[in-house]
């Protein structure tokens, strides 16, 4: 059966940033396609109430609280993964961001942190885990990106070009570790996150992004999270190098923010 091909019994994945929002609706789909989860994030409770989703499942949750800024901490959840369970089979990079600034508000530093938070954290956690997937045959890595990696946006300096750059990590690493681990990533428009929350809250700002949606509305996390799923299982096992856009036709600039003219 074609439902066959999403199950992911007896796989373990790791996911950042998944107290909340795509991270946590990741973990959650993973789990009800059968697949045990270490999940970071750095609030101890709301990684509590994603074990306790996970739980219902019938899966297993280990929580790591954590600054996934640090790479040492990063690093340190593929050993998790490996000490509770044995093998990694899927890593999801889903922690990052950057607020937008206006251009002379974003510096050289500001810069050097979005490229840190977005990219370098993603390369520590694959270089640590690769080698444990190997061992287990290989798997599948996704990195969350966004669609600011490749539409332009007033104040998006930082934020976009860390995406685009993780956009273009994802199609070259994956050249590096295939045929035995595929790489993909997702291209997440305007969805409806903590992230998020100062347009979902603002009815003005939030009538703004549907209308520069084709459809009209604000993604939900386990959309997303259904593309998480969709490459990291079988179903996409003829997948790799390539980015999933889940943006709801976005083909135009997102928000400035109101950012005044220089």
């Amino acid at each position: 059966m074609i439902l066959d091909l999403f199950r992911l019994e007896g796989k373990v994945a790791i996911i950042t940033g998944a107290g909340r929002g795509i991270g946590a609706a990741s973990a959650l789909a993973l789990a009800e396609c059968g697949a045990d989860v270490v999940i970071a994030s750095r609030t101890r409770s709301d990684l509590d109430a994603v074990v306790a989703q996970v739980t219902t499942t019938g899966r297993r949750a280990v929580s790591v609280t954590g600054d996934l800024n640090d790479l040492d901490a990063v690093r340190s959840l593929a050993a998790t993964a490996r000490e509770q369970f044995g093998r990694i089979d899927i890593v999801v990079n889903n922690v990052g961001g950057a607020i937008p600034l206006p251009f002379f508000d974003t510096t050289p530093e500001y810069l050097e942190e979005a490229f840190h938070f977005n990219v370098a954290t993603a390369h520590a956690l694959n270089l640590a885990a690769v080698p444990i997937m190997l061992e287990g045959g290989g798997g599948a890595i996704v990195n969350i990106s966004s669609v600011m990696g490749r539409l332009a946006g007033r104040g998006y300096a930082a934020y976009g070009a860390a995406k685009a750059a993780l956009t273009h990590y994802t199609e070259l690493i994956s050249k590096d570790l295939a045929p035995r681990i595929r790489v993909n990533a997702i291209a997440a428009g305007s969805t409806a996150t903590s992230a998020l929350e100062i347009v979902t809250s603002t009815p003005e700002l939030k009538s703004m992004m549907e209308d520069l949606t084709p459809l009209h509305r604000i993604a939900e996390p386990e959309e997303i999270a259904a593309g998480v799923v969709y490459l990291a299982s079988r179903a996409g096992g003829f997948i790799t190098g390539k980015v999933l856009e889940i943006d709801g036709g976005t083909d135009v600039p997102s928000l400035d923010f109101g950012l005044p003219d220089l």
